[in-house]
């Protein structure tokens, strides 16, 4: 099994292994980090939010209403 091979692997390699999966582990467990374009494109949603550019509850529903036909 490779995880039991590890231990005879030598110690540059070894660190190597213990580098990746500490990448592997903040990538999918840690708090995710928004880029630059995330980042703006939630401060658009969140400014047309508070202009009230979003649909309500009853548009929405009409959408899904002509297509479900």
């Amino acid at each position: 099994m490779l995880l039991e091979r590890i231990a005879t692997w030598p110690d540059q390699a070894q660190a190597e292994f213990v580098r990746s999966l500490e990448d592997i582990e903040a990538r999918h467990l840690g708090p995710y980090r928004l880029s630059e374009v995330e980042r703006k494109a939630v401060q658009r949603g969140l400014q047309e939010m508070r202009e009230g550019k979003l649909a309500d509850d009853a548009a929405v529903a009409a959408v899904f209403d002509r297509y479900r036909a």
